[in-house]
C-alpha cells in the first residue's frame, strides 16, 4: 500500500548487525557493569538522545513486553538451514517440524519454564509463552518495571508524539537466577518507540472513503489523454488503469493456466499479518468475490485470529481504520491469485508489540505455509530503531525458515529512500524485508493490454509533473519499490555469486545482504481495484479503489507462491536459495530499465471522492532513472531477480 512515512509501513524497534556477523545481544550472559547488577548492554535506547523528557507515566500504568531466550546452536540452525533450502541437496524440502525445531534449537523447556516462574515471582503477569520456547510475553506495572530492571521508565516527546521507553540500560537483580541471565536475548517492549498513549477498548468505524479518478482505463492503452498537453516524447500519453482486476492479473502472471488445471492453492494456507480487524471484511470480500467472478470462500476457507473486542490499543495513534484497507487489500489479492488457497487473517492488538508478537505467533504455532506481511521499518538505521527487536525477528524468521515456512515481506514504497536523488547517507532499505531468511518482494510497474497480456514491465521508480496552466510542470520523484544494500546484514550464502558487487559492497568492502529478491506489481498508476467499506459524504457502505504499493506485490507473490506449492506437493518454504538458482531461466522474467521514457496520464478527484470539486492531473513517467537502483540483466536492487515467468509454477522440484 502506498503510504510512506505514516505507521502502517512500521514496526516497532529494530535492527542488529548481521545474519553470520555479531548481534548486539546473543546469547551469552549480560555483562555486569553495575555492581550488584547484571546489566544488558545496549538496552537504552538511542533515539531519546534527540526526544524531549515529558515527565513519567504513572507508577501504577501497565506496560506489556517479552523476554526473548536465545536460540541454541543458531550457528548450526542456519548451516542446516543452507542444506534443507537448496533445490540441488538431498535434504532439499526435508524441513523440520515443530517438535524437531524445539528439541535441536528452541530452549529447554525446563528452562522456559525456571524464566517464567521468575517473572511471575517479580509480581509480573504470565501473557504467554510461545510453543517454540524463545518468547514468554508478560505485562506489568511501571513500578514493578522500574524496580526489576533497574530503570527508570519516562515519557518522551519524540517526532511530534509522546512516547515511552527505558531511560537508562536494563539490567536484572544481583540474585536473578542464572538460567534467566544466561537465557535472555532481549526484552522487548518496554522501549516503545513508536507507541504512544492508552489503550483504547473498541475498534473505529471504517475510515474515509476514496476513489480512483475518471477518465481512467479499463486496460493498458484504452483511453489516451488527448485533450491533455502532449509527454515530452511528443506524444499524447494514455490514461492510468483504473485499476486492475483479479482475472487481468491471474492470465498476465500465469496463475489462469494452473486453475484451469486445477492448480488453485488449494491444500495450502497463506496467512495475512496486520494489526487490528475490520469489522466489515467478512461482507467486503464476499461482494468483491461475486462481482469479480472469484469462487466464494468455501466453510473453513476464510478464518481469523484476532484478539478479543476491548483488546486493542493505540487506535487513533496507529490509524487503526486506516488498517482496514491494508487487510483488505491483502486478503483480495491473495484470493485474486490462488483462489483455492486457505487464508488466515491474523490481527495484532497494535501496530507496534502487537503486530510483532501475532507475526511470531504466527511463524511458532505453524499457523500457515505463507506469511505475507505488507509492513516494515522504512529504514535500517541502528539508533532509530533496537538491537534487541531484531534479535527477535532474526530467530523468529530463521525458526519459519527451517519449518518450512515461506516468509514474505513487503521491500518498501521509498526506493531507495533518496527521494530520487543520489545521497549517499540518506539511502537506506527497510527492515524487515532485509532480514537474510525472508523473502524481500519489491515493486514493478506493468501494462496488460485487451487481451490480459504484459505489454511491458519495468521497475517501479514513479516521478510526476503536474498540470499547471496548460502545461506540464517539473518532474519531480514521488515513489518506488524499495531496494538496496543492507547494512545491518552481511550478504548470504544464496546471494553469493549473484548480486554485483558494485551492489552488494555499496557501503563497504564486505558483500552485504541486497533487497529485493523478487518483484510483482506494486506501482499505485497500476496497482488493483480494492473492495472496501468506506465512510463518504453520503453515508458508510461498500465501493471500490484503486491501490498499489509493495503492499499489493507481497499479497500478489503469496498466491502465486500457494499455486506454486501445491503443484510441487509439499511447502517451498524457504525460497530465497530457488529463487537465485533460477535467475536467467524461464522461470523469472528478468525486468530491464525501458530504452526510452514512458509516460501516462493521470486524473485526480480534488475532494477524493467524485469530481464536484474537480479535477488535477499529472504525468507520470514510469521507471524514471534518477535514484541509485536501477534495472540491469541479471539481478538488481530495483526487482532483485525479477518477477515470476514462464516456468514458475514448476520450478522446484516436486517431491514425490
Amino acid at each position: 500500500m502506498l503510504i510512506p512515512s505514516t505507521l502502517r509501513y512500521r514496526i516497532t524497534a529494530v535492527v542488529a548487525v548481521g545474519a553470520a556477523a555479531v548481534s548486539v545481544l546473543g546469547a551469552a550472559p549480560p555483562a555486569s557493569a553495575r555492581p550488584g547488577r547484571h546489566t544488558i548492554s545496549g538496552s537504552k535506547p538511542k533515539w531519546i538522545a534527540r526526544a524531549q523528557q515529558a515527565g513519567t507515566p504513572a507508577a501504577a500504568s501497565t506496560i506489556q513486553f517479552g523476554l526473548l531466550l536465545a536460540m541454541r546452536d543458531q550457528a548450526g540452525a542456519e548451516s542446516s538451514l543452507a542444506a534443507l533450502s537448496d533445490p540441488g541437496s538431498a535434504s532439499y524440502g526435508k524441513w523440520l517440524t515443530g517438535t524437531q525445531f524445539a528439541s535441536r534449537y528452541a530452549p529447554a523447556a525446563a528452562d522456559v519454564k525456571s524464566v517464567s516462574s521468575w517473572l511471575t515471582g517479580q509480581g509480573f503477569q504470565l501473557r504467554d509463552t510461545l510453543a517454540g520456547g524463545l518468547y514468554v510475553e508478560a505485562s506489568g506495572t511501571t513500578a514493578q518495571i522500574n524496580k526489576t530492571f533497574g530503570t527508570t521508565v519516562r515519557d518522551y516527546t519524540y517526532e511530534g508524539k509522546t512516547v515511552h521507553a527505558n531511560s537508562t540500560d536494563l539490567s536484572l537483580p544481583e540474585d536473578a537466577p542464572a538460567v534467566v541471565t544466561g537465557l535472555l536475548s532481549g526484552v522487548i517492549g518496554i522501549d516503545q518507540g513508536s507507541l504512544l498513549k492508552e489503550p483504547a477498548d473498541t475498534l473505529p468505524p471504517p475510515g474515509a472513503g476514496f476513489r480512483a479518478a475518471t477518465p481512467c482505463s479499463s486496460y493498458y492503452g484504452e483511453k489516451t489523454a488527448t485533450t491533455l498537453p502532449k509527454a515530452p516524447d511528443g506524444k499524447k500519453a494514455p490514461y492510468v488503469v483504473c485499476g486492475y482486476t483479479p482475472k487481468q492479473y491471474q492470465e498476465a502472471y500465469g496463475a489462469t493456466d494452473q486453475i484451469k488445471k486445477g492448480l488453485d492453492g488449494k491444500g495450502v494456507t497463506v496467512a495475512v499479518t496486520d494489526a487490528y480487524a475490520s469489522p466489515t471484511i467478512v461482507q467486503d470480500v464476499a461482494k468483491y468475490n461475486k462481482k469479480y467472478g472469484l469462487p466464494a470462500f468455501k466453510r473453513g476457507q476464510f478464518s481469523q485470529i484476532t484478539p478479543p473486542a476491548d483488546g486493542y490499543a493505540y487506535t487513533e495513534e496507529c490509524d487503526a481504520a486506516g488498517w482496514y484497507g491494508e487487510e483488505t487489500l491483502d486478503i483480495e489479492a491473495v484470493h485474486a491469485m490462488s483462489p483455492g488457497a486457505n487464508i488466515v487473517y491474523v490481527g495484532g492488538t497494535d501496530c507496534v508489540t502487537g503486530l510483532d508478537e501475532a507475526w511470531a505467533e504466527t511463524i511458532d504455532n505453524h499457523v500457515a505455509d505463507i506469511i505475507t506481511n505488507s509492513w516494515g521499518s522504512g529504514t535500517d538505521d541502528i539508533e532509530l530503531l533496537g538491537a534487541e527487536a531484531v534479535k527477535f525477528y532474526q530467530l523468529f524468521s530463521l525458526e519459519a525458515a527451517l519449518t518450512g515456512i515461506t516468509v514474505d515481506f513487503s521491500s518498501g514504497d521509498a526506493g531507495d529512500q533518496t527521494a530520487g536523488g543520489t545521497d549517499l547517507a540518506a539511502k537506506s532499505v527497510s527492515f524487515p524485508s532485509d532480514l537474510p531468511f525472508v523473502t524481500s518482494v519489491g515493486g514493478t510497474s506493468v501494462g496488460i493490454d485487451k487481451k490480459n497480456n504484459r505489454v511491458w514491465e519495468y521497475g517501479w521508480q514513479n516521478a510526476y509533473q503536474s498540470l499547471s496552466n496548460n502545461a506540464w510542470g517539473a518532474s519531480a520523484y514521488s515513489s518506488g519499490g524499495g531496494g538496496g544494500t543492507s547494512i545491518l546484514f552481511e550478504q548470504p550464502f544464496y546471494q553469493k555469486g549473484k548480486v554485483p558487487a558494485s551492489i552488494s559492497k555499496y557501503f563497504s568492502a564486505t558483500p552485504a545482504r541486497t533487497t529485493p529478491d523478487i518483484s510483482m506489481p506494486g506501482d499505485p498508476n497500476t496497482g488493483f481495484r480494492v473492495g472496501q467499506t468506506q465512510e463518504f459524504p453520503d453515508g458508510t457502505y461498500y465501493d471500490e479503489y484503486r491501490i498499489g504499493g509493495t503492499s499489493l506485490a507481497s499479497p500478489l507473490l503469496a498466491g502465486l507462491q500457494a499455486v506454486a506449492n501445491q503443484k510441487a506437493r509439499h511447502a517451498l518454504g524457504f525460497v530465497n536459495p530457488l529463487y537465485y538458482a533460477k535467475l536467467g531461466t524461464s522461470a523469472l522474467n528478468d525486468i530491464k530499465a525501458p530504452k526510452k521514457a514512458v509516460y501516462e496520464a493521470r486524473a485526480n478527484y480534488v475532494n477524493s471522492v467524485d469530481p464536484s470539486d474537480g479535477r488535477a492531473y499529472i504525468l507520470r513517467q514510469v521507471d524514471v532513472q534518477t535514484t541509485t537502483i536501477h534495472s540491469t540483466p541479471g539481478y538488481d536492487a530495483e526487482t532483485g531477480v525479477g518477477v515470476p515467468g514462464e516456468k514458475f509454477f514448476s520450478a522446484a522440484p516436486s517431491r514425490w
